[in-house]
């Protein structure tokens, strides 16, 4: 009926074990939401129809961190969250991968404040930078098979000679351009 009816029943199948291992944590990235701001909405709707997110293997969203690999930080984070990011990040299961996604999460976008985090790879290492104020959908998926390509081809985050990770620091170029307006805008009279 399918590939079993093509391959005899004594076949024998060979690959490297770091393949398989390497296929399967790219195959089920479960993200960890960390989201603060608009750049929250964006990612809800990565889930829906329109973009489907199942086709990468990570729409499992968890809210627990130590059922997610992969954390992004969505939105503007202020210095009374940044201790809960940095416990949701260690709590999480290694190895694990961290996106920023939008101006805020990124440079601290808008909120040039004492009051506001400049960015969050300042306190976890971040390995893709999805830029945008908000970032759209696309942009965010970019990001996901961005880190699926480096599971792909190097398995598990690097560490330093002092054991500790490594950031990627990729950045997500826009894969778009956009449309012209359909009425051009003027100003005054």
């Amino acid at each position: 009926m399918g590939i079993e009816a093509a391959l005899s029943t004594d076949s024998i199948l060979t690959t490297q074990l770091q393949r398989v291992i390497n296929w399967a944590r790219r195959s089920s990235l479960w993200p960890m939401p960390f989201a603060t701001a608009c750049c929250g909405i964006e990612f809800m709707a990565t889930a829906c129809s329109r973009y489907d997110l199942a086709r990468f293997g990570a729409e499992v969203a968890r809210f627990s961190p130590r059922q997610a690999d992969l954390m992004v930080v969505a939105g503007r984070i202020g210095i009374k969250m940044l201790p809960v990011l940095q416990r949701i990040y260690e709590q999480m299961t290694e190895p694990k991968w961290v996106i920023s996604m939008g101006a805020c999460a990124s440079t601290g976008g808008v909120f040039d404040t004492y009051a506001t985090v400049q960015g969050c790879d300042q306190f976890i290492p971040v390995d893709v930078y999805v830029p945008g104020c908000p970032p759209r959908p696309e942009m965010l998926m970019e990001g996901i098979m961005a880190i699926q390509r480096h599971i792909d081809n190097e398995g598990i985050p690097p560490k330093g000679p002092d054991g500790r990770r490594i950031p990627l620091g990729l950045t997500v170029e826009p894969t778009y351009t956009p449309r012209p307006q359909p009425v051009p805008i003027t100003i005054g009279r």
